[in-house]
């Protein structure tokens, strides 16, 4: 029993190294392209926004705000129609609903000259369509964080498409290719069809921290120190912190 279960975490620790390699080496370019884009917004001193519609896809808007290590600068769109805490059954139909991106997308006041990060494993669902098609309309800068190939291999006729059958990797102005298998799950347990363990929040975490840092490290080299985040759980951390709050308070809606 105990030899069963080594085995099959062994074949996930790989399965996730593998993965993050290829990211590693595929992905660089763009990562860097991505941070160029954040780091000019930054030295106007504009907020960068990261929405994730999507049950599990909201933690990667999470896992960029309000981070120890993060960037100040980012404000998360954490909508309450999409989140698991609201009902699991209730985020999937919302994410599903046509024009309920457009709704939040005006909910925080995005506009011309913008910066939104999109985050979305399988780039197909209806809200998050509609809030990159409301975007490219009102003049905001886009960065979708999906798997191309999820979206490509995705029937048009799926019941969680957009109506257009659009996908995120063809709307936003940069790509960060998760590069997640369909159905997400990576993990093969002999004696059953499905496939357990699912991919898509370590490749999110890995390429958007991954952004943060090359960002940070942009402005660094700039002559730019932007304000980062320190745990308040470490010492000096929230003095730290402190000397920051009142400038971004007010203008992040989740702070």
């Amino acid at each position: 029993m105990e030899a069963a279960k080594a085995g099959v975490m062994t074949q996930y620790f790989h399965k996730i190294i593998q993965h993050l390699e290829v990211l590693h080496q595929e992905e660089q370019h763009p990562v860097r392209a991505a941070a160029r884009m954040l780091a000019d917004h930054i030295k106007q001193d504009r907020l960068v926004y990261a929405y994730g519609p999507g049950g599990h896809s909201n933690l990667g808007s999470q896992e960029i705000f309000f981070r120890a290590g993060g960037l100040m600068h980012i404000s998360a769109i954490l909508d309450e129609g999409t989140l698991l805490s609201g009902g699991a059954l209730r985020s999937m139909a919302m994410e599903r609903t046509p024009g309920y991106g457009r709704i939040v997308l005006d909910d925080y006041g995005l506009g011309e000259g913008d910066l939104l990060i999109l985050i979305n494993a399988y780039g197909i669902n209806a809200a998050l369509i509609d809030a990159a098609l409301e975007a490219k309309a009102r003049g905001v800068k886009t960065i979708g964080v999906t798997s191309v190939r999820h979206a490509k291999a995705t029937p048009p006729d799926h019941p969680a498409r957009h109506p257009s059958k659009q996908n995120l990797y063809e709307l936003v102005d940069l790509v960060l290719d998760s590069r997640i298998e369909v159905g997400d799950a990576v993990v093969e347990i002999e004696g059953l069809d499905q496939r357990v363990a699912a991919m898509s929040t370590f490749a999110n975490a890995f390429l958007l921290n991954s952004l943060v840092a090359e960002t940070v490290d942009l402005l660094v080299q700039e002559g730019v120190h932007p304000p980062i985040w320190m745990s308040g759980n470490a010492s000096g951390g929230d003095a730290a912190n402190a000397r920051f709050i009142e400038r971004f308070k007010g203008r992040i809606k989740k702070l």
